[in-house]
């Protein structure tokens, strides 16, 4: 069940988003195939460094709640700070995107979807399922469950149309000699921003990691999530990709808004009209589900104190995280109205590798620091180091490339720093500040009907240092 649900936060709307600008930066259809081989190993190697840490420091909350026991409470706040204003709302705002472009695409046949009927159409789907999210927990959780099926018969439609095509002969653009005919010849820079890319449709692959204190016997389960999982994603990706360039040349996808409603056009005549409705079905049950899972890293931060506990409350008879989900509502419609999908890909793919990177940095750094630590997981030393030196070049050269759209995400992180001396670590503030904090946070909850919870749902014991008995089940001794 572990493993169906890695499944699920993995494969999602990224694959109909992705392939048009990993071809574009990638130059060939032979060097794109590469990166998304290439992308999924590097995520299984970040998945493996991650099962070290979810079992070695028992806490929900995935890469803030590890950067924070670790490196401490800076480290950790410029984390949250980045997914809550960078992370979740962009990506929120690029599958809603999707979403209105996949549904607005057959209503404008022969020119991309206005401007503004995308952004509206896009607030309007959010709005519901920010409504629906308030309103019922349950509710969220059917409409995840019947929206998945989009995803997959989208998904599955492709591929199987795709290896007809391959059968009957047409793989013209798949032979060696054009598959690897460069429109232009790729800088590393342009290599690195293809990479950027493809991780945006494997993001998700963390997600085990966020609700650690709910997985049954992690030790077990963690591994076997990853092994299965991110190899069989990898599969599915690649085989899209083989079956998008099976029917359409290069210059076809690049020229398309939606890739997928053209692959349906080209192939399936009268049928053509189930492309846009599956992937827009997976579309919209994606924005529910990152709605759903947002308001686990508010309630963690609210829980070390990094946020304000207004975001910890919970509506008092339906029990939903009212604040926390009308935050992150609030951050993705302001997203919508001033960015471009694949420039928010950039924007959003940087920021996640750069906390991809310090978490695993902070895995290192851990086992120097804490080296008799109990590790029931403990992987290669190889694995994070290859992981770090492909990390180190990959934003080096995304940031030479696009400097504006990379540094404006930088940016954004490092103006948390003066937000957390000044809102976390200044204790001794005027007593006319807790005044004002207080009245507000009054009035939120009268607005809201909102109060903490009863109990905390994740308490924490301490971590114990123990001798290391670790059976390094991944790798052996390291």
């Amino acid at each position: 069940s572990f493993t169906y649900v890695q499944l699920w936060n993995i494969i999602g709307s990224g694959i109909f988003i992705s392939p048009k600008g990993v071809l574009e930066h990638s130059g060939s259809v032979g060097l794109a195939l590469i990166v998304w081989v290439l992308g999924g190993c590097i995520a299984a190697l970040g998945s493996l460094c991650y099962a070290e840490l979810g079992v070695t420091i028992p806490k929900s909350g995935g890469d803030y709640s590890y950067v924070t026991e670790i490196f401490g409470g800076l480290v950790g706040f410029l984390l949250l700070w980045s997914a809550v204003l960078i992370m979740y709302p962009t990506t929120l705002a690029v599958i809603a995107l999707t979403f209105s472009n996949y549904v607005l695409q057959p209503v404008f046949p022969d020119c991309v979807p206005p401007y503004m009927a995308t952004r509206l159409l896009s607030t309007v789907c959010l709005l519901f399922l920010t409504w629906v999210n308030c309103s019922s927990v349950r509710l969220a959780t059917r409409i995840q469950d019947v929206f998945t099926v989009g995803k997959l018969a989208a998904l599955g439609l492709i591929i199987v149309v795709g290896l007809v095509q391959i059968c009957k002969g047409n793989y013209e653009g798949l032979t060696p000699h054009v598959a690897f005919e460069f429109s232009r010849t790729p800088s590393v820079g342009q290599v690195a921003l293809a990479f950027l890319q493809a991780s945006f449709a494997f993001s998700g692959w963390n997600f085990l990691n966020y609700v650690t204190e709910e997985v049954v016997e992690p030790r077990r389960n963690l591994p076997r999530a990853i092994y299965i999982s991110i190899p069989l994603v990898t599969f599915v990706y690649t085989l899209t990709n083989i079956a998008y360039f099976s029917a359409m040349s290069p210059e076809e996808l690049l020229s398309s808004n939606a890739v997928a409603v053209t692959f349906g056009e080209k192939l399936l005549g009268m049928f053509s009209v189930i492309m846009p409705i599956s992937v827009a079905l997976s579309t919209f049950g994606g924005i529910n589900g990152y709605l759903f899972t947002s308001s686990r890293l508010c309630f963690s931060g609210a829980r070390e104190g990094h946020l304000p506990s207004l975001l910890a409350m919970i509506h008092f008879k339906n029990c939903t995280p009212i604040p926390a989900l009308l935050c992150c509502c609030t951050a993705t419609i302001v997203i919508l109205c001033i960015g471009e999908t694949h420039n928010l890909i950039n924007y959003v793919s940087f920021i996640n590798y750069l906390s991809y990177g310090v978490t695993i940095a902070g895995l290192l750094y851990y086992r120097w620091k804490k080296p008799k630590l109990y590790r029931p997981i403990k992987v290669n030393l190889l694995v994070p180091v290859t992981y770090l030196m492909f990390w180190a070049m990959l934003l080096g050269f995304s940031l030479y490339s696009e400097p504006v759209v990379c540094g404006v995400g930088l940016v954004i992180m490092l103006t948390g720093v003066p937000v957390y001396f000044l809102g976390v670590h200044w204790k001794s503030k005027p007593k006319c500040i807790y005044d004002f904090i207080e009245s507000a946070t009054y009035v939120a909850q009268r607005l809201c009907f909102v109060v903490f919870p009863q109990f905390d749902p994740i308490e924490i014991s301490p971590i114990e240092e123990w001798p290391d008995k670790s059976s390094n089940i991944l790798s052996g001794k390291s």
